[in-house]
Parts: C-alpha cells; structure tokens; sequence
C-alpha cells in the first residue's frame, strides 16, 4: 500500500502524536508499504535525516506562548504531495489543522482516509482558555465525520468522540518498546545520584505544561525519605522548579537514557486529567515500576488497579499524596505491582499494534471497493 500519514508533530518533537507517527512510518516500511509523512516543518534543517520514510514539511509558526508546538500554514503542499504519491489511503495523525488539509484533499482526491484521534483538544481548550470546547468539538466532527474511520486509543476515548457525535469508530491502542523499556536497565549509580539518603524515587515523565497538572506532586516531594524526579521539558517548568521543592529536574531525555531512567524509578506518577492514552504509563510498567495515574481517560484502561499500579481520583493532590506514601512502605506491594504490569504490556509491542493498523487500512480499502461496486 502507499499511504500518506499526515501528522500534526513529527519527531525532533517529543510527543504522543510524534512517537505513534514515527512507530507507525517504521513499521509500514518493515511491511514492505511505502508510506510518505506530511508535517510542519521545524527549525532544524536535517531533522529527517535519521526518518524511514521520505518527510514532505509544510510551513509552520511556533504556538505562541509554547514554542515547542510549532502550527502548519495553509500550503499547497499537503494536495500536492498526497497526488504525487498516488496514495492508497491518507492516515490523519491527530488531525486539527495540518489534518482538516489532509482530509480535504483526500476527499477531493477521492481518496479513503483514516483519522486517528490521539489529543483532547476540548480539554486543553478548557485549560487554557477556559472555553473553547465547543469549537473544539465541532472542529472534530468536521473532520472525523469525513473520515472512513475513527480510530480510538481506549474505551474512555471511544466513548467520548461517540457522545460527540462521532461514528465509524473503532478501538486501536498503542504499541511499546519493551526490548527498550525494561527492568533490567535499573541502574544503582544512577540511583545513587538522584538520591543519595537512599530516597524512593518517584517520577514523571512528560510535557512540562499546565494540562499535565505535574504541581499535584508537591504533596509527594514533602514526604519523608521520597525524592520526585521530573523528567522533560515545557512552558511551565519555571514554575515547577519554584512548586516542587526538592525535587530533581532532569530536562527533556530519550532513547536509551530516558529507558535506564524509567527503570531506576521506584514509582512512576503521572498527573495530568486529559490523557487519551498515555504512552508513557505502558513504558513504566515495561520498565516494570508501579504506576499511580488519574482514573480517568487512557490509564483507566492501562492500569488494573491494586494489580499493577493504583488509579486515584484526578486533580486530587491529597490521594496522588496518599497513594505514593502507601506504597512507600509496601515495597511487596512494588514489586508484586511490577512484575505484573511487565507482564501485561508484553504482548503491546509495536509490531502487534502496527498489523492491526494495516489491517484497518484494508477493511477501509474494501469498504470503498464494496460501495463502488
């Protein structure tokens, strides 16, 4: 198949949209498909040098007030390049503006597309803005409506695009590295310089922005004998260095430096409400470390609760507080939690995922065969 993945953030990004595009070009080519992406261009000219497919870049703008998220412009190039590489089907990679061109055009083109929903835009709306979700929303069903199929990361986020008004949805999850992410990688002097008095380690890893919630760790970094890694990069890291004293900042890691790093956590914590997924909640119990994450949206479906980790209520900074200092004292608890949450990612590994995602594009393929006929 030839196939067209127009994303919204492409790597040197770090980001969920970014990684599952990047896993999802990788493991075309391993098929023997010839994809070609489509995304804004960054301010690094050799950026692609190291992607496994060729990379067509549409002229962006940074997000004012977040640089890190760069915004595509209206360009021809998107039609052009989805034409010039007689496209089978258009893969839209958590389509908002970059991806309402692709649609278009595939559209106009005659083309089948595929529409991957990975961000809650409505959610970040309300952060932000504190409006704005119905916009959000309708934005949304322009451009999922349009689409073949919607493809849904977890059960919450199945349901919430159908209380949307979204059809043709169907349930695709995500992949992890677990020859990358894994146990063994746990390392004594890293630990040993982290925390030095022998502290439990408890980390995040993630975007450094308002929606992500990290100050609910504030609680955790007064406990005694806790120290909080925080681990990437963002608009409000000043202001997290100032709300988690004591706490030790580590910037933007990955590859096998943010794997030996996940490995070395005694808990792994995240905050943030929002999250249709959560990639990295699957690449700590890869890692095989306990997790504590926000029962709500991705990680209702990633953590069994009391089995492989704990889900607390989100926004709740007394029970994210609660939960880190009761298994501070349970370390059976820590490794019952770990191997088992090593043992339920497994079988999620990228390859498994990316052969359901090409067994998608065919049933589309079919479907559009079938009407026409």
């Amino acid at each position: 198949m030839r196939v067209v993945i127009v994303t919204e953030s492409f790597p040197p990004d770090v980001n969920g949209v970014a990684h599952c595009a990047l896993q999802t070009a990788r493991h075309l080519v391993r098929r023997g498909h010839s994809p070609l992406v489509i995304a804004p261009a960054v301010a690094d000219p050799a950026a692609d040098a190291d992607a496994p497919c060729a990379v067509v870049r549409v002229p962006s703008l940074p997000l004012p007030g977040y640089p890190q998220v760069r915004v595509a412009l209206p360009s021809r190039r998107v039609a052009a390049a989805i034409a010039a590489h007689r496209a089978d089907i258009v893969h839209l990679a958590g389509p908002f503006v970059l991806g309402v061109r692709g649609m278009t055009a595939a559209a106009r083109l005659g083309i089948p597309a595929v529409a991957v929903y990975q961000t809650d835009l409505a959610g970040y709306a309300r952060t932000y803005v504190g409006t704005g979700e119905g916009t959000a929303w309708r934005r949304l069903r322009a451009v999922h409506g349009a689409a073949d199929r919607t493809l849904a990361p977890s059960s919450a986020a199945v349901r919430d695009l159908a209380d949307h008004g979204i059809g043709r949805i169907r349930l695709w999850g995500r992949g992890v590295d677990t020859d990358r992410f894994r146990p063994g990688l746990r390392d004594a002097a890293l630990r040993r310089e982290l925390a030095p008095g022998g502290e439990l380690l408890v980390g995040y890893v993630g975007r450094l922005a308002p929606e992500k919630r990290v100050d609910l760790l504030a609680g955790a970094c007064a406990l005694p004998g806790v120290r909080v890694v925080v681990v990437g990069d963002g608009p409000s890291a000043p202001a997290l260095r100032s709300a988690l004293p004591g706490a030790r900042f580590l910037g933007r890691r990955t590859g096998d430096d943010l794997a030996r790093i996940f490995a070395s956590l005694d808990v792994f914590a995240h905050t943030g409400p929002y999250e249709t997924f959560c990639q990295t909640v699957q690449e700590a119990m890869a890692s095989g470390v306990p997790v504590i994450a926000p029962a709500a949206g991705g990680p209702l479906d990633l953590v069994d609760h009391g089995r492989t980790g704990l889900l607390v209520p989100p926004g709740d900074p007394d029970a994210l507080t609660d939960a880190v200092a009761g298994l501070a004292c349970a370390p059976g608890t820590r490794a019952a939690f770990a191997l088992s949450g090593r043992t339920a990612v497994e079988g999620r590994t990228w390859e498994v995922l990316g052969d359901e995602l090409i067994g998608h594009y065919r049933e589309v393929l079919r479907e559009r065969t079938a009407v026409a006929a």
